[in-house]
């Protein structure tokens, strides 16, 4: 990354003053002010889609803004751990970024994939966006995950089906992986696709993050990459998931962050080579397929 800022394929745009601010949720203001701030960045040389690496998980509802900016409709497929599909609070936080995304005019769809975390435990008690997911709007394809207690109006859909009062989840650990993804990139809605990824969606062995970490393994996220690419044009693609140290701008942010994240202990000495291995990873792979 390093080079590709010294001879100008990539640029940084410095946010470390706005560090504590921006961290798990953001205020409309300052949202507004991030989307400013950006817009004024001038782009690097050459055309092609835009690929933005931003940092830790907890600034995951920062894609609202970069996704608002594509200038196009889109379908955003999402790789993660977590939904991020909480309506309470109603903020443009980490946790619920995907709901202000589905009220953004040019997005279509988004469809959600890697889910391992307990998200799906009893979701109508953490208030999931369980309407979406009823609506077509959003989809959710865990990659392991026990069927979910679930009341009310919610049926079959795409990666699960309604069982009693449960529904069970069409896991993709179980599928054939690139059968999958040619399948999904082959219905989604006309038009361009954007690539959200929290590397939270990978196991422990590829990616050291501030959250929960998934089951997906690197060479299955760089598959499906390669295979969407191939189906569809990307409009943008943005990266989150690296681990730093959590530092906030208020005690109600250390509590909940105390209350989400995991035990707190700091990752082994290898945290940053290991997601040093996955960026440059996620880079060659995206520079082979993006125009």
């Amino acid at each position: 990354m390093t080079g590709a800022i010294a001879d100008a394929r990539a640029q940084r745009i410095a946010l470390r003053e706005e560090e504590r601010a921006l961290r798990l949720w953001a205020s409309r203001r300052r949202m507004r002010a991030l989307a400013a701030r950006l817009g004024a960045a001038s782009s690097p040389p050459g055309s092609g889609p835009l690929v933005t690496f931003y940092g830790s998980g907890d600034y995951h509802h920062l894609a609202t803004t970069l996704i608002a900016a594509a200038g196009e409709p889109v379908t955003v497929i999402h790789f993660d751990n977590h939904p991020d599909w909480v309506r309470v609070p109603a903020t443009h936080n980490c946790g619920g970024w995907v709901n202000r995304v589905l009220a953004l005019p040019n997005v279509a769809r988004v469809v959600t994939l890697g889910v391992c975390s307990d998200d799906l435990v009893l979701p109508q008690t953490k208030t999931a966006n369980l309407a979406a997911l009823a609506s077509g709007r959003l989809e959710v394809h865990p990659w392991r995950a026990p069927p979910s207690r679930v009341w009310g109006r919610i049926g079959d859909g795409y990666g699960r089906r309604r069982v009693g009062r449960h529904l069970v989840w069409d896991c993709l650990a179980d599928r054939d992986w690139p059968a999958f993804v040619d399948s999904l990139a082959a219905r989604l809605p006309p038009g361009a696709v954007w690539v959200t990824i929290d590397k939270d969606v990978l196991r422990p062995e590829d990616a050291v993050t501030n959250w929960d970490q998934g089951q997906m393994p690197l060479d299955a996220l760089l598959e499906a990459l390669r295979r969407i690419a191939a189906a569809r044009r990307i409009a943008g693609v943005d990266v989150c998931g690296e681990y730093s140290p959590p530092r906030f701008d208020g005690p109600v942010k250390r509590i909940a962050a105390w209350l989400d994240h995991p035990d707190g202990t700091l990752p082994r000495t290898d945290a940053h080579q290991r997601n040093d291995r996955t960026n440059r990873a996620l880079v060659e792979t995206l520079a082979g397929v993006l125009p």
